[in-house]
């Protein structure tokens, strides 16, 4: 029996959410049933960030759930993801991108990617500055993978209590975005998701431009396995 109240912790985060912003249900280490209960509120798309883990999820879950990968993703696991991942949310590299380009041509498909920033101060090891991410699109190999699509960018807030901080980070990749979409995207309706915010910091990301939140512990408590 499911101990904890996913649909209503899911029903009180949809009600925060303005018309135009996306719940990305962040399902990582939680069991299908949690992710059921959810699927039957009518959520639909779902991150997880573990290629095994994910794999036996979307064998065994309803087959018009979108999935999105979140996590940081090695080159030698997208060959395993791209028969049927909708979104791969943390490219940080002009290899990764190259190589999701490639095992999605493989299966006669385009992959819809963002590309990740790295703006918080915390060292994470993953992300591209606002420059390289600059780098990478003036460069323009980008514009010759076919089976890929950039869609936006995502970026992860400092872990921090202090909302200025916070708000000023998400406003440092809004205005990049906007950069970028005058700059290379102007013509392209695709290039419009800007999935920043989390569980303590969303409510803050939503009115920073946030189109796609990604929520996890809030909807479906701590992690079970």
């Amino acid at each position: 029996m499911m101990d904890y109240d996913v649909k209503g912790h899911l029903k009180q985060v949809l009600a925060d959410l303005p018309q135009g912003v996306r719940l990305v249900a962040i399902s990582k280490y939680h069991p299908n049933e949690y992710i059921e209960a959810a699927y039957q509120e009518g959520q639909r798309i779902f991150g997880e960030s573990h290629e095994q883990e994910l794999r036996q999820k979307v064998e065994s879950l309803p087959k018009d759930i979108q999935w999105h990968f979140i996590g940081h993703l090695q080159t030698n696991k997208v060959k395993y993801i791209a028969p049927y991942i909708t979104m791969i949310e943390a490219v940080d590299s002009l290899k990764l991108l190259r190589e999701i380009d490639k095992q999605a041509a493989k299966n006669e498909r385009v992959i819809d990617v963002l590309l990740e920033l790295h703006i918080a101060e915390e060292e994470t090891k993953y992300g591209l500055t606002p420059d390289a991410c600059r780098q990478l699109l003036a460069e323009g190999e980008w514009r010759s993978l076919s089976h890929v699509r950039i869609c936006g960018l995502m970026m992860m807030a400092s872990y921090v209590e202090d909302e200025s901080q916070i708000r000023s980070e998400f406003r440092i990749a809004r205005q990049l975005f906007d950069e970028l979409k005058t700059q290379y995207f102007a013509d392209e309706p695709s290039f419009c998701e800007r999935s920043w915010g989390m569980s303590h910091d969303y409510p803050i990301a939503v009115e920073e431009g946030s189109t796609m939140v990604r929520v996890g512990t809030t909807i479906f408590g701590p992690r079970v396995y």
